[in-house]
């Protein structure tokens, strides 16, 4: 080759890296991405193609060097030349005040600071060292002083550009920040163990934690870590325009292709930090990370210098934790529940123990496998986790703290409500009660699900009376709910005449439905609502689903080869044709829904989300609606967003649209939006 075709050559390698430097940083670092997916990728195979041909062209700090390299055979240390300290603590507004307050007295000022703020984020702090603009070493923390080096994983990470944007960097420049796993990221991880029958992952942060310390770095480009830098480390040859304020160190990292928490902010005084503290606290649950707590520093660099350090942490910075989401507490027996598909499910009953803002005395053990996966026994000191809503699970054992007298834990051979045998499906890990709807515990949560909010909406049959109606043998299956009598009702305990006649009303109304609702409300395995929505728009009607083949129920959105088999044995089953057609003899009706390709609906493709409190509809029925026209509603806003419903009220998902700049509509006009395609509420 010539030397001015290989100087084009090169020139062309240039301009692929400058774009793909580029679109890395706007989606991985302002979440703004600027070209889709499949263009990314064909520059990306026209950069790798390129270098392929000219190996003589590659660079380290080529974003085409992420896939990992071979396997390391140890770990290096790594020396910090500047520790990496830890924080301390707060955990309550009083020790706050107590923080700002030494602060004060130690600077002999009065006035109010300005707090850097910054969640905290639930991962593996790391440094990263670049010279000259390119990333030379990622380490751990370790101890502090010295840690590992962990370049080789560190490279594999998108969030962590290999070489840094702009021109005005310093020729020096240590990078502190936290390396976490999103929790959709760390959900798609424990799918794939359990499709592969490997262990779990007990939390993101173990598993991020995990994920660094290993050897091979294609085990690291697999897995969707991501990092936000929060401070820097060493810096040699900034001059005199290194900024003089945290916020805007932070903002010069992210103008150089470095990652920042979007949530960062800036406040004053220490009122400030606790408005901070519970916006962010009413947040926690919807972030698509985890965190612990909130990060305070005195935002000015000349003060935090003047404030000095203690020996392991600063003067001038705080970490205000959050109530802990484990602790550890002593399992005092195990019940087994069974739920509405003759799931047997083990519950710890546990000593009470205060964990995510509650007070915890029962914990899922999930199944007979996660029992023998945790290898607890009655007696065993556990560690429980609650996080948000989300059922208190047990995490692990303290096996130090076992007791002598400690008894294994015996799944039961038999039902222990209806005393029949119980079976375990080849490739699955649930226990199930084989007694169907002869069992009471099976026949109580059919007949919840049927008539809760989301499947036919029957006011009045609360989970109460269902055990009542069971317990007097007045209700075998749902078509019974339709033969109740006001008589029947008003001589239940606790059941006046009025009460019985309302019930009996809104048992007469939940008979106009629609057919997904219907569908919901049978309580096929594995059925939701979208699917069941999905269902009801394929085929339009039941009888061409009682009627279709599993070949026929496999072209349906969202269904797959369990599902289908899941509809084909429910809807072959002769006791469960009896219970549908006699609720169609009861009046139980809906309107055939006109089929239509879900390709052609005008939302097809689409995912919204929904917010706020809606004053027309509920947000079930802004759903449902959005549904029809086929979008896809989502229960968190992203990138991949298409628009955001958002009433009175909306919080933290309507903050994340504008900074996303999603679209965002109101009530109104969605309403509008609907009628247009003839869709009413």
């Amino acid at each position: 080759m010539s030397i001015s075709g290989s100087s084009a050559v090169a020139d062309e390698i240039a301009s692929l890296r400058a774009q793909l430097r580029e679109h890395n940083y706007r989606y991985h670092v302002l979440d703004e991405p600027s070209i889709p997916d499949a263009t990314y990728d064909r520059l990306m195979r026209e950069l790798q193609a390129l270098e392929q041909a000219h190996p003589e062209l590659v660079t380290e700090d080529s974003p085409s060097r992420r896939v990992g390299d071979e396997p390391l055979t140890e770990f290096k240390q790594v020396q910090h030349e500047m520790p990496m300290l830890s924080l301390d603590n707060a955990f309550n507004a009083e020790e706050m005040l107590e923080f700002d307050r030494r602060l004060k007295q130690r600077l002999g000022r009065e006035e109010d600071f300005e707090y850097a703020c910054e969640p905290k984020l639930d991962g593996i702090a790391v440094s990263l060292l670049y010279r000259d603009g390119v990333l030379q070493r990622g380490a751990t923390r370790g101890d502090g002083r010295t840690g590992e080096d962990i370049t080789h994983n560190i490279r594999t990470v998108q969030s962590i550009p290999l070489s840094l944007l702009g021109e005005d960097y310093p020729p020096l420049l240590e990078v502190r920040g936290e390396v976490y796993l999103p929790r959709d990221g760390f959900e798609a991880m424990n799918e794939q163990a359990r499709a592969e029958g490997t262990k779990l992952f007990v939390n993101p942060r173990n598993a991020a934690a995990g994920t660094l310390r290993q050897l091979d770095p294609r085990i690291a480009a697999s897995r969707p870590l991501e990092m936000c830098c929060y401070s820097v480390g060493v810096v040699e040859g900034a001059g005199e325009s290194w900024p003089g304020l945290q916020s805007e160190i932070l903002a010069r990292l992210q103008s150089w292709g470095l990652r920042i928490n979007s949530d960062s902010d800036v406040v004053q005084g220490i009122a400030g930090c606790d408005a901070y503290y519970q916006r962010l606290a009413e947040k926690r649950d919807s972030l698509a990370y985890d965190i612990d707590g909130i990060v305070f520093k005195v935002n000015d660099i000349a003060l935090q210098q003047e404030l000095g350090f203690v020996s392991r942490a600063p003067r001038w910075a705080i970490a205000r934790k959050f109530p802990a989401q484990e602790e550890s507490t002593r399992l005092l027996d195990v019940e087994f529940q069974v739920g509405r598909t003759g799931a047997i499910t083990p519950v710890a009953r546990l000593e009470p123990v205060f964990v995510g803002g509650v007070t915890v005395s029962n914990a899922t053990l999930h199944n007979r496998d996660e029992i023998a996966r945790l290898g607890v026994k009655k007696g065993d000191t556990v560690i429980v986790r609650r996080a948000g809503d989300v059922i208190p699970q047990v995490v692990s054992v303290i096996g130090a703290e076992r007791p002598a007298d400690a008894k294994a834990i015996r799944f039961p051979s038999r039902c222990p409500v209806c005393d029949s045998p119980v079976e375990q499906i080849e490739g699955e890990a649930v226990v199930r009660c084989t007694g169907g709807l002869v069992c009471q515990a099976q026949r109580k949560q059919s007949l919840k699900h049927f008539a809760s909010r989301r499947a036919m909406d029957i006011e009045g049959l609360g989970d109460k009376l269902v055990d009542q109606l069971v317990d007097e043998d007045l209700v075998e299956n749902a078509a019974d709910l339709y033969a109740l009598t006001v008589e029947q009702l008003a001589g239940l305990e606790r059941m006046a005449e009025k009460s019985a006649q309302n019930l009996v009303a809104a048992l007469e109304a939940s008979k106009q439905t629609s057919l997904a609702r219907f569908i919901f409300a049978l309580g096929i395995r594995e059925v939701g609502e979208a699917t069941a929505l999905n269902l009801a728009n394929h085929f339009g009607d039941l009888p061409p689903i009682i009627d279709a083949s599993e070949e026929q129920l496999l072209t349906v959105d969202d269904v797959g080869p369990i599902v289908a088999d899941h509809i084909r044995q429910f809807l072959d089953a002769p006791q469960n044709l009896e219970v549908i057609t006699a609720l169609r003899d009861a009046g139980v009706r809906w309107e055939q829904v006109q089929v239509a390709d879900a390709g052609e609906l005008p939302l097809a493709d689409q995912t919204w989300v929904v917010t706020g409190s809606l004053e027309v509809t509920s947000r079930d029925g802004a759903k449902q609606a959005l549904q029809q026209l086929g979008a896809k509603v989502a229960g968190s806003v992203s990138k991949k967003t298409s628009c955001v419903v958002a009433g009175p009220g909306a919080g933290s998902k309507l903050a994340r649209a504008e900074e996303l700049g999603i679209e965002v509509i109101d009530e109104a006009a969605f309403i509008a939006l609907l009628g247009q395609h003839g869709v009413s509420l």
